[in-house]
């Protein structure tokens, strides 16, 4: 049988290869901050609550971050805008680490917020613009397993840094060593190049005089907007939920050491790892709207058994796999799907504000989470909250449309129609 990725162009190949580093590189940034809370409540005296905003700022900055570097994107390029982005999250993590209290980290994650959405919004255009339509959920797929890797590398860094250093200390060093992305612009700069669904868009765009920032919100591609829209929601609410969370609820519920800890999130890993390979090969074989229906009620299930069930630890771990697994599968065709379903012109600007716009509001999950525990153990607030999550995400993907094998390297949708396009034009 063929191995696709062998298949695939230097170009492919190197353009996967960069955003496949972006996405691991900013996940490792992001998921920094979820193994310091423990730490940050104990030095600080930082409560669950404010534990909670401070996640809840950082991903409603991501939101408009990844709105308007999807925008940049369709104006300047996907590839200047990646890099660009890598760079902003890389700094802003690295100054999180001199933070003396909590309004000051507060704002470093709110800015460091920005360039983590701005990124995914312009690699997932990026991916899905150079590779071939029969390769393009599996290749975007790959790229989302990045996630797991660069949680993965967090992970095991918290493991070795916490085991080394009192906790006052660690978690400074801890965010310190999120500069490290920074060194990916380098190859970037060296070895991607630009999508020629962009380069012949921007022809287009500059006959049609359209403005990107607001032609998401056309009629033609209202309903596509909202829906899509609300679909990020369910997804990124129910993830953000239980994955901000479940450090702290391990250790001080679950009553875990920090190598306790780190072994239940390797095998919870490990599962998101595989989700993510599996979901993007189910993508391209049944489609995206039912991988995305498949994973979205496993996902339930599994999340309700984990925090609602009074189950041992042994189970815990046991269950580990599948709950990585079921949640991050769902990922998976996420860049490839929000790209199928808008023009080349707006793809950037409706993908970036999609997807985002579902990190904005799924980033009051966090906080919704932190408040509820006062009143109920932690375990059940997770649950609560991310069952009602991955329920709206359901509902909103029975209008959104199949888009499995749709072309989208052509300029030929790029532009509205002429009547449209003439409004738009008047109206910037």
């Amino acid at each position: 049988m063929k191995v696709w990725w062998r298949d695939l162009t230097q170009r492919e190949r190197r353009t996967m290869s960069a955003c496949f580093g972006g996405w691991a590189l900013d996940a490792f940034d992001v998921q920094i901050y979820s193994f310091t809370i423990p730490a940050l409540i104990a030095t600080w005296g930082m409560t669950s609550a404010q534990a909670g905003y401070v996640g809840t700022a950082a991903l409603v900055f991501l939101a408009a971050g990844g709105w308007i570097a999807g925008a940049l994107s369709d104006r300047f390029g996907r590839v200047k805008t990646l890099q660009i982005t890598v760079a902003w999250f890389a700094l802003f993590t690295f100054l999180s680490g001199f933070s003396e209290n909590y309004t000051q980290l507060l704002i470093l994650r709110s800015l460091q917020g920005l360039g983590f959405g701005g990124e995914w919004a312009a690699g997932a255009v990026l991916i899905a613009e150079v590779i071939r339509p029969e390769y393009r959920g599996r290749a975007a797929g790959t790229v989302h397993s990045g996630f797991a890797v660069g949680w993965g590398c967090a992970a095991l860094l918290f493991t070795f840094v916490f085991s080394l250093l009192p906790q006052a200390e660690a978690w400074r060093v801890l965010f310190w060593m999120g500069v490290l992305p920074a060194l990916l612009i380098l190859y970037i700069r060296r070895f991607v190049d630009e999508s020629d669904a962009f380069t012949a868009s921007r022809r287009v765009r500059e006959e049609t005089g359209v403005g990107q920032m607001l032609a998401i919100f056309r009629a033609d591609l209202l309903r596509t907007t909202i829906t899509s829209s609300l679909f990020a929601v369910g997804l990124q609410g129910g993830y953000y939920a239980v994955v901000t969370w479940l450090p702290t609820y391990l250790k001080l519920e679950r009553g875990l050491s920090v190598l306790g800890t780190g072994s239940y999130l390797a095998v919870i890993i490990l599962g998101a790892f595989c989700g993510f390979i599996s979901g993007a090969h189910l993508a391209d074989w049944i489609g995206r709207r039912r991988t995305f229906l498949i994973f979205a009620v496993l996902s339930t299930a599994v999340v309700c058994v984990y925090t609602f069930a009074p189950i041992t630890n042994g189970v815990m771990l046991v269950l580990g796999f599948p709950l990585g697994f079921c949640a991050n599968a769902m990922f998976a065709p996420t860049g490839a799907f929000f790209a199928e379903l808008f023009p080349t012109a707006v793809r950037g600007t409706g993908q970036g504000f999609c997807y985002n716009f579902g990190r904005g509001v799924g980033a009051f999950f966090p906080a919704l989470v932190g408040l509820l525990s006062a009143q109920l153990p932690l375990g059940i607030a997770i649950g609560i909250y991310t069952a009602g999550a991955y329920g709206l995400a359901i509902i909103a993907l029975l209008f959104l449309p199949e888009t499995q094998g749709r072309s989208i390297t052509g300029v030929e949708s790029a532009a509205p129609p002429r009547d449209l396009a003439l409004a738009l034009s008047a109206a910037d």
